[in-house]
C-alpha cells in the first residue's frame, strides 16, 4: 500500500467496524474511485476477532483470528486500491461500549489530518450490527464537528436503497454508483477475505457465475443535510 501523501488528489476516508465491511458493502465503489486516482484511507475499528466463520474447512481459531483477518484485509485493500489502512484495535463486538468521546476524538483527528472530500461510514441506526451503528454514530458526530461539509455518506446493503421510501428517505437522498466495471475486482476482494467467504459457495464458482451474484450498483445515503446532494451517481463534486 502507498504511504499517505499530502498532495492535491481527491481523498476519501472510510470508517467501518470490521475487516470485510469495505469489500462486502461498497467494494466496487472503492475500486472505482481508487482506479480514478482517489487517495483512499480505511479505518477498521476492530480486527474482527469475534467472527464466527473460521474457513471451510476451518483453518483459523480464536487465537489466530485477528492476525488472519488483518492479513486478509490487507490483501483486499491491495486489490481494491486502498492506499492506507489503520486499525483502532477496539475489541470486536464491543465498539458500542467504547468511550464515545475518545472514539470521536480519534476520528476527528483523522479528519483534520486528511481533509477528505468524502467520508463513508455506517448509519447509526441502519447499520445492521451494534458495532456498525456505534462506529457510524461516532464518525457522524466527529464529521459534523470537523468543519467539513457536504461529503458524508452512509453505506447501505445491496439494493435496499433502491426504494429509499421504505427507510424514510427520498430518492434525492440517495447516490447510486455504477460499479459494473469493477465486479471482477470486488469478487477478488471477496476471495481475499477467505476465512469469511469460503462457506459461501457462490463466491468460489467460476468468475462469470460468481459475478452474477453482485449487483451493478452500490447505494449511499447523504449523511449531511446541511449540503444538498452533489450528484445522483457520484460521491465527489464533479
Amino acid at each position: 500500500m502507498r504511504p499517505f501523501s499530502d498532495n492535491k488528489q481527491k481523498k476519501l476516508l472510510a470508517v467501518f467496524a470490521h475487516p470485510d465491511d469495505e469489500t462486502f458493502i461498497c467494494g466496487g465503489t472503492l475500486a472505482k474511485y481508487a482506479n480514478e486516482g482517489v487517495d483512499i484511507t480505511l479505518v477498521s475499528a476492530t480486527r474482527g476477532e469475534m467472527g464466527r466463520r473460521m474457513g471451510n474447512p476451518p483453518y483459523v481459531n480464536r487465537e489466530s483470528m485477528p492476525e488472519v483477518r488483518e492479513q486478509e484485509l490487507k490483501q483486499a485493500c491491495d486489490i481494491l486500491g486502498i492506499a492506507r489502512l489503520q486499525f483502532f484495535d477496539i475489541r470486536d463486538k464491543t465498539v458500542e461500549f467504547h468511550d464515545a468521546a475518545l472514539l470521536e476524538q480519534r476520528i476527528q483527528a483523522l479528519l483534520q489530518e486528511l481533509q477528505p472530500e468524502v467520508v463513508l461510514t455506517f448509519h447509526e441506526k441502519l447499520g445492521g450490527h451494534p458495532d456498525h451503528n456505534a462506529i457510524g454514530k461516532a464518525t457522524t458526530a466527529a464529521y459534523l464537528r470537523s468543519g467539513l461539509t457536504g461529503g458524508l455518506y452512509f453505506i447501505s446493503f445491496g439494493s435496499a436503497m433502491a426504494q429509499p421510501e421504505r427507510f424514510g428517505y427520498t430518492r434525492e437522498d440517495i447516490v447510486r454508483v455504477d460499479m459494473n466495471a469493477y465486479k471482477r475486482t470486488k469478487l477478488a476482494a471477496f476471495r481475499a477475505h477467505r476465512c469469511q467467504t469460503e462457506i459461501d459457495e457462490w463466491v468460489w464458482k467460476p468468475d462469470e457465475e460468481a459475478m452474477s451474484h453482485l449487483g451493478n450498483h452500490e447505494y449511499f445515503i447523504v449523511g449531511d443535510k446541511r449540503t444538498p446532494r452533489r450528484h445522483p451517481a457520484n460521491l465527489f463534486k464533479p
